[in-house]
């Protein structure tokens, strides 16, 4: 699985202790950008800088996201890719390669510092959050795991007028992904079919898959 589900989908997140909850420009942007917030849909940018500091090439695509488990990730350029999570399993389908890996959702994987945008509570509860101060025109907010055995090292929120513009975070091998988005769409009515992926026929299923029939993927 690529970068992204590392971060969003298999965080090992154990909640043993409580955040401590930042306040500041930042803060308040992400409480205005969140409140009463359950649905949310956008575009995105996306770049990963090696360990080296070496910039690899810039992916783009689409965005969903619905309280309190599920989103979709559809990478459109310069390759195709498909994340999904249905509160259950979360599905990874590369049409190149003709292949999805799907593994079990757990509790843990679905409380990202992405998914829990639409639950601050829960965001207190597994992350330390810190005010970082202005920088590239945007306040930002350092996100640390509680948890005992956190996948990346910490992930930075980005907010401008407007909520939420740009995340960075860095995993634990050094690498650093820089995420930036944009025409969100707030509490949006998403089709219940965006969060229900069927494998394509023929496509490879590897992984702890349930018991399904195959069909043509539906975006």
């Amino acid at each position: 699985m690529n970068r992204f589900i590392a971060f969003t989908a298999t965080l090992a997140l154990t909640l043993c202790a409580t955040a401590q909850a930042a306040s500041g420009p930042a803060r308040a942007r992400l409480d205005v950008f969140a409140q009463g917030l359950h649905s949310l849909t956008g575009k995105f940018t996306q770049t990963l800088t090696d360990a080296t500091g070496h910039p690899g090439k810039a992916s783009s695509g689409t965005l969903a996201l619905e309280a309190p488990r599920q989103f979709r990730w559809d990478t459109t350029t310069p390759y195709k890719q498909t994340i999904v999570a249905d509160g259950s399993r979360v599905w990874l389908y590369d049409p190149e390669l003709e292949q999805v890996t799907v593994r079990v959702q757990s509790t843990e994987e679905a409380h990202s510092p992405l998914t829990v945008l639409t639950d601050l509570k829960q965001m207190d509860r597994d992350f330390k959050v810190v005010e970082q101060g202005e920088r590239d025109g945007l306040v930002w907010l350092r996100l640390t795991s509680t948890g005992k055995d956190p996948q990346f090292d910490y992930a930075d929120l980005g907010f401008d007028a407007n909520g939420l513009a740009r995340m960075t975070f860095r995993d634990q091998l050094g690498a650093v992904t820089d995420i930036r988005f944009s025409a969100w769409q707030r509490n949006p009515s998403i089709p219940p079919a965006t969060f229900n992926f069927v494998p394509p026929k023929g496509a490879d299923v590897i992984g702890d898959a349930p018991v399904m029939q195959t069909a043509p993927l539906k975006n």
